[in-house]
């Protein structure tokens, strides 16, 4: 393979949380009498960090309560443990390849170590978890993917990231970096794939079979 790393999104790539953590968060704010639906949360803020998913919900709504990440956190985590898999064949892509691994996500580090020791992946990764509360922007800005490189000590152009949402595929072209788009997580739509590629995914798997033969047709970007 012609890639020095390989940066994972962890939420809808390595793990198949997106659906627990948009019905927490719509649980959250129905108790605050705000009625955002879950489907709706998954498709304004999938790949978005908190910080800007709460800036957002502000701005539509008003203040969130002081105790809304709290709340939220206390309704998730018993999801996760009750409900939390890892994605289909993930161990075995992660284990296939011979470069360096990392993960860069939008979630927050305590979550990040909770849900990836869950599902036994988090030594897999472990001390190379890189989260958005490290950088000033989140996604899609490349600040995240940027940061996890440089950590990492690999030059831009030499770092596939997998991703699932669209704001994940817009960091890491805007990082100069290649996409694998992936769309085989539980709240990927039937359109979902045509969305990454045209979000700028170099190619989409549907499952994590199709990993390896991916990474055959991809190279890193000029420059």
């Amino acid at each position: 393979m012609d890639f020095a790393l390989v940066i994972f999104d962890c939420d809808g790539v390595l793990i198949d949380s997106e659906l627990l953590a948009c019905r927490a968060v719509a649980d959250c704010l129905a108790e605050d009498g705000v009625p955002v639906a879950a489907d709706e949360i998954m498709e304004r803020y999938t790949g978005i960090s908190w910080a800007g998913m709460v800036a957002d919900l502000e701005r539509r709504h008003g203040p969130m309560a002081p105790d809304f990440a709290e709340r939220h956190r206390r309704r998730l985590w018993p999801l996760l443990a009750a409900e939390l898999k890892p994605i289909p064949g993930v161990a075995a892509a992660i284990d296939s390849l011979a470069c360096r691994i990392c993960v860069g996500s939008s979630g927050r580090p305590d979550r990040l170590e909770y849900a990836l020791s869950l599902v036994g992946l988090y030594d897999r990764f472990h001390p190379n978890i890189f989260s958005a509360v490290e950088v000033a922007r989140g996604k899609p800005a490349p600040d995240l993917f940027l940061h996890a490189a440089g950590r990492m000590g690999v030059a831009p152009a030499d770092c596939l990231v997998v991703e699932d949402s669209l704001p994940g595929i817009a960091a890491a072209r805007a990082a100069g970096m290649t996409a694998l788009g992936f769309a085989g997580g539980s709240h990927c739509r039937p359109d979902h794939a045509a969305r990454l590629r045209t979000a700028g995914a170099a190619s989409v798997i549907g499952d994590m079979a199709g990993f390896v033969g991916a990474l055959a047709g991809l190279r890193p970007r000029a420059g």
